[in-house]
């Protein structure tokens, strides 16, 4: 079955022109590529543009692809982080900075507990604007290994330098973080993971 194979052995099935494979990878890849992208622009719609521009590139250039320097995933993080940085320069308005509302993706956060939903709720947004707010590549360092959760060496591979420099920006702009939620109100005070669990 195509569930059971790997994402390599899938790539390598929907390169030699299989096309359930490459839906199968799509589905298992879809919705981190567009998180990743909805995190680094602040927009659904650079999210979602930016999501088919990922898997066409996949399908045309796909064989670019070096299983010896990471995951399938890293590189489409990768892959995502160039088309994002396009979207941005191109657009470079302030509707692409700002916080999507909660309603634009329920995805964002389906996780969280009804009980103190609200709470959640505005814990949620106060991250996704800081997140937002921070320079790119501390933002990329953060929505890889806090809201995506890649290890340091993917996220390294996906951002093209080394593990030690990816430790260093998410030390920084925790620290970075924590003071703006501080300035933004006490409650908020610190990246919480249940934060990080509402946003991803």
């Amino acid at each position: 079955m195509l569930n059971e194979q790997t994402d390599e052995q899938l790539l390598a099935m929907a390169l030699d022109g299989n096309e359930d494979a490459f839906t199968a990878l799509y589905r298992r890849r879809q919705a981190p590529v567009y998180r990743f992208a909805l995190h680094m622009s602040g927009s659904p719609q650079v999210a979602e543009e930016v999501t088919q521009d990922v898997f066409l590139f996949l399908l045309q250039r796909g064989r670019g692809f070096d299983p010896a320097r990471g995951a399938v995933g890293a590189y489409l993080f990768g892959v995502a982080r160039n088309y994002v940085r396009r979207a941005m320069e191109k657009s470079h308005s302030e509707a692409i900075m700002t916080t999507p509302a909660e309603d634009d993706d329920p995805s964002l956060v389906t996780n969280c507990d009804p009980v103190d939903g609200i709470a959640r709720s505005q814990t949620s947004r106060a991250v996704r604007k800081a997140v937002l707010s921070l320079p790119e590549h501390y933002r990329e360092a953060v929505v890889l290994c806090d809201l995506q959760e890649l290890s340091y060496a993917d996220a390294a591979e996906a951002l093209g330098c080394a593990i030690g420099t990816i430790r260093s920006r998410l030390h920084r702009a925790h620290e970075m973080l924590v003071r703006k939620l501080q300035s933004s109100a006490p409650a908020r005070a610190g990246f919480s993971s249940d934060a990080a669990r509402c946003l991803s």
